[in-house]
């Protein structure tokens, strides 16, 4: 008995080892073939050592040219980001089995997994399954997390004449592009988009935002030598202001950083100039302003005029999404609440907004919200999600709380 065991043992060994493929026979089955016979590889199992991953079509070109990258910390959820997006990535079981059957013609009739042989008519094809996967990871578009960016870059922003040293204790919190691709979950086009959105710049093959303080001096500076030298604030020249405020000590990186924020670069005869965006600069002197805490509307409007460069007008509409107004009493007060401050999460977001305010006009929510994107989500969607809305008549403005 044990010797014909043997002997059956050796006989489907020997099946096996010629039954290895038969893909080719199951994708025929989609051009009009009736059916193919099934049976296990003798390399069947175990399952755990391969996940099957579903990609749109749109996806297939990065995933075939190796353009996608897994990032997360071993506390995330892991992402798969490609050149311009990225995926969450979640592992759905499946109750049907799905067999993997490696590619090649079918194998000629083969011993069966009880050592039984087909029936008669055993010249059909047979395809050998290798492996079963029990599910497969799916991607869903999601939003880059960028909100982790923010806090990094806040750790060591950049200060006029600081000296960073040598040595690795000098360089913490320090991050270079290498090191925001390993530490965010974001893809590189969105990353960079993310660090030109919080006006970082690249110093010494570090990304970093300047400091506040030091971005009014070099502003300041940029005003007074416009002003000394006779440099219309829409045409001052590239080579004049970057060769004057270098002789004061300036770096030419860091000036031109600044002009790139408050301004646009022009090309006139052949000479570079850079025009001063009316809105950005007031901007900058209104947060200046608003500093010192609340205030009184007319005081801040006082101020704020008084403060701007010549020639600069200022209006209220230039700070949506950067102050709030309160009416209390017959007075209106104002107060430092900018958009850019927020988290970027949904939730989050909501979150915030409902702790500064526990009810919100349309005019006021739609400035603070405008700016979240959650492929696949509307903007009226997520205010469905995390908002509860009353309007006591139809002429009413609509009041938005938390659900």
């Amino acid at each position: 008995m044990d010797a014909e065991m043997e002997d059956a043992e050796t006989r489907a060994e020997i099946e096996w080892d010629g039954g290895g493929g038969g893909a080719d026979a199951v994708l025929a089955l989609a051009a009009g073939g009736a059916s193919v016979s099934l049976c296990y590889h003798q390399a069947f199992g175990p399952h755990d050592d391969l996940v099957l991953l579903e990609a749109a079509d749109d996806l297939l070109p990065d995933l075939l040219q190796g353009r996608v990258t897994i990032r997360g910390r071993p506390d995330e959820e892991a992402v798969l980001c490609t050149p311009s997006a990225t995926y969450s990535m979640k592992f759905v079981g499946t109750s049907n089995s799905v067999f993997l059957i490696p590619p090649g013609e079918p194998s000629a009739p083969c011993l069966r997994p009880d050592n039984t042989s087909g029936d008669a008519n055993a010249a059909d094809a047979v395809a050998a399954a290798i492996k079963l996967a029990p599910g497969n990871i799916e991607l869903v578009r999601t939003a880059p997390r960028l909100d982790k960016l923010r806090s990094l870059l806040r750790e060591r922003p950049y200060i006029l004449d600081e000296d960073l040293g040598d040595g690795f204790q000098h360089k913490k919190g320090l991050y270079t592009w290498q090191d925001l691709c390993k530490l965010i979950q974001a893809s590189d086009g969105e990353l960079l988009d993310g660090l030109n959105t919080l006006s970082a710049v690249e110093i010494d093959g570090f990304w970093r935002t300047v400091d506040a303080t030091s971005m009014n001096t070099i502003l300041d500076m940029i005003l007074h030598n416009s002003v000394l030298h006779d440099w219309p604030l829409n045409a001052v020249p590239e080579n004049d202001v970057l060769s004057v405020m270098e002789s004061d000590g300036f770096a030419h990186k860091i000036v031109t950083h600044c002009l790139n924020r408050f301004g646009t670069k022009v090309e006139q005869e052949g000479r570079s100039f850079w025009s001063l965006d009316e809105k950005c600069v007031c901007l900058q002197f209104a947060r200046r302003v608003l500093g010192a805490g609340k205030m009184k509307l007319a005081n801040f409007m006082d101020k704020w005029e008084r403060s701007v460069p010549s020639g600069m007008r200022v209006d209220l509409q230039m700070l949506e999404g950067e102050v709030l107004c309160d009416k209390l009493g017959a007075e209106t007060w104002v107060h430092a609440f900018s958009v850019a401050d927020l988290p970027l999460t949904p939730a989050e977001r909501f979150a915030a907004l409902f702790r500064e305010r526990l009810k919100w006009e349309w005019k006021d929510l739609q400035l603070y919200i405008r700016d979240l994107r959650v492929p696949g989500v509307s903007s009226e969607g997520l205010l469905i999600k995390y908002t509860r809305r009353t309007q006591p008549s139809s002429e009413a403005e609509p009041i938005f709380t938390a659900r």
